[in-house]
């Protein structure tokens, strides 16, 4: 069973691998237009699957039906952040973004302020930003490859890191975009297949979205049964301003997320970009609505299968799991039998044990794996362009070598994907938290930074240079200053932890544009009137070469 087990899902992975590549390969970019929006040239449907593939990342993917099994009620403010934050960022930035016709977050902000200093500002925060949340995603990866294999997971993690530094560096954003879309494809059929089969095991109706209210029910009872806390109660794991706080983080974070946003750019319009977010919706409303019934399935399945089981007799899945260090069982009341709480089970193992857990066969647990690192890989490349852009574009292009040639400018973006690649893969040999906390923490940044300035940038014509360079350092300062008392001091406001952070940071940010906004210069009426214009949708035009709605 084991062999037949790996070879499956060797072959899913090895399978899905070869499609990756056969797509760089082939939509290979062979100019900067290529490579940093792919022309500009992907139709709203198939742009809508790369951004749900951009989006569903290994935290949605892996971590978030984990976290949600683990903590119940509170977990669900990542998927209410996450899908708010989504809606921010359709209606109130991304037409407006992609109506101003430029490359990357960090050029807009440096043209819509007129600034070089915050073009670099915001560089820079990209690659911290999307640094941060790499490293998540290529420890998701390890967590699939390493489980597979039976080995460490830091070996998975390299492994990873060699397959995304090729096909992103070679792709660029053209070759990325059309591999999102094969990756979209293979995770949600993926996620789809094993939550489907396990509702009708339990409840025997095919439709989890509908059937699993019954099972929270019967876990409140067992839960009752057991002492424990019950799976809905609210704020059990915390308070409720880390709750509201979090939700928050997740929301704004997310509308000023740059690797997500550079997506709206490769279509060719301002309602193009419109019709890509109202297909991503649909695309991401999939995994999403299904992650709390995977929850519910997966906690009632261990609850009445496993916990009350000798734990010399536990099923077979329990011992390769516990190779991965990924999941421990103690007895320590020494009775020989397994209880609830003596399960430590890591957030990043729920979805890819559970078609294991609930005996799906060989076939779904291969697949899960090809999903999962479909997860990984499409959000890891999306987010080496963001930092190879940033740096290639913005600082290199923009700053440094403004007379610097297309070949030039490729091959630095494409030397800047492999080392920041490399570089993320280091750090994710030995993570400094889960893959839903490390994600957390990079949308506390992007709040604390990026939706600031966007947001105000868009909606405010007084916002200035100045304001908007003071924001974000303040914004990105107050966010890494709580991130790491948290986590180092032990200090805390209200009970909101460091996945809370950006509360802080974004609410520090948008009093210091407006703050410092107001006792400086006021923008020209150039500038002013370029914002104003940027809500409105008009008729076709040309601006620097490019066409854009006006």
């Amino acid at each position: 069973m084991e062999n037949s087990q790996f070879i499956v899902s060797l072959t899913l992975i090895l399978i899905t691998f070869g499609i990756y590549i056969g797509i760089a390969i082939y939509n290979k970019a062979r100019q900067t237009s290529d490579f940093y929006v792919a022309s500009r040239g992907v139709p709203p449907v198939f742009n809508g699957m790369a951004i749900g593939a951009d989006w569903m990342s290994a935290a949605s993917f892996i971590g978030m039906a984990g976290t949600v099994m683990l903590l119940g009620y509170d977990g669900l403010a990542y998927i209410m952040g996450w899908t708010g934050g989504y809606l921010l960022l359709t209606f109130l930035l991304a037409p407006q973004l992609r109506k101003y016709g430029r490359y990357t977050v960090p050029e807009f902000i440096g043209d819509r302020y007129n600034s070089h200093t915050a073009r670099v500002i915001a560089a820079i925060c990209t690659i911290i930003i999307s640094f941060t949340y790499s490293v998540g995603q290529l420890s998701g990866s390890g967590v699939v490859i390493g489980r597979l294999l039976e080995v460490d997971a830091r070996i998975g993690t390299l492994i990873g890191v060699v397959l995304i530094a090729f096909y992103a560096a070679f792709g660029g954003m053209k070759g990325i975009t059309w591999t999102q879309v094969a990756q979209y494809i293979i995770l949600i059929t993926a996620y789809l297949i094993p939550v489907i089969f396990m509702s009708l095991q339990i409840t025997n109706n095919p439709l989890p979205w509908l059937s699993y209210g019954q099972v929270v029910s019967e876990l409140g009872e067992i839960d009752r049964q057991l002492g424990l806390s019950e799976y809905f109660a609210p704020f059990e794991n915390g308070s409720r301003w880390q709750f509201m706080a979090l939700m928050f983080t997740l929301m704004a974070g997310t509308a000023g997320l740059p690797h997500v946003i550079v997506r709206f750019y490769t279509v060719s319009t301002m309602k193009a970009a419109r019709w890509s977010g109202a297909w991503a919706l649909l695309f991401i409303g999939l995994l999403y609505l299904s992650a709390p019934a995977y929850a519910a399935f997966s906690r009632f399945i261990l609850m009445t299968n496993v916990v009350g089981q000798p734990i010399d007799d536990l099923p077979a899945w329990t011992e390769t799991w516990l190779n991965t260090n990924l999941l421990q069982i103690a007895d320590t009341n020494n009775d020989g039998i397994l209880q609830w709480n003596e399960i430590m089970i890591s957030n990043d193992i729920v979805v890819m044990a559970t078609p294991e857990i609930a005996n799906l066969g060989v076939f779904v647990i291969g697949l899960m794996a090809a999903g999962a690192m479909a997860a990984a890989l499409s959000t890891a490349g999306g987010l080496m362009i963001a930092i190879s852009s940033s740096f290639a574009h913005d600082i290199y292009y923009r700053v440094l070598r403004p007379n610097a040639t297309d070949t030039n400018r490729l091959a630095v973006g494409r030397i800047t994907i492999v080392a920041a690649t490399v570089l993320a893969g280091i750090i994710a040999l030995d993570p400094p938290g889960a893959i839903t906390q490390i994600v957390a923490w990079a949308f506390a940044l992007a709040s604390g930074t990026f939706f600031p300035a966007l947001l105000l940038g868009v909606w405010w014509r007084r916002a200035n240079g100045p304001g908007v360079i003071a924001g974000m350092l303040v914004g990105l300062t107050v966010t890494l200053a709580y991130i790491f008392a948290v986590r180092f001091g032990g200090f805390s406001i209200a009970g909101i932890i460091d996945t809370g952070a950006g509360i802080f940071g974004a609410a520090s940010a948008i009093i210091t544009i407006v703050v410092v906004s107001l006792m400086t210069k006021t923008p020209s009426q150039e500038v002013q009137d370029e914002v104003k214009d940027l809500r409105y949708p008009e008729q076709m035009t040309y601006k620097n070469g490019d066409v854009w709605m006006k």
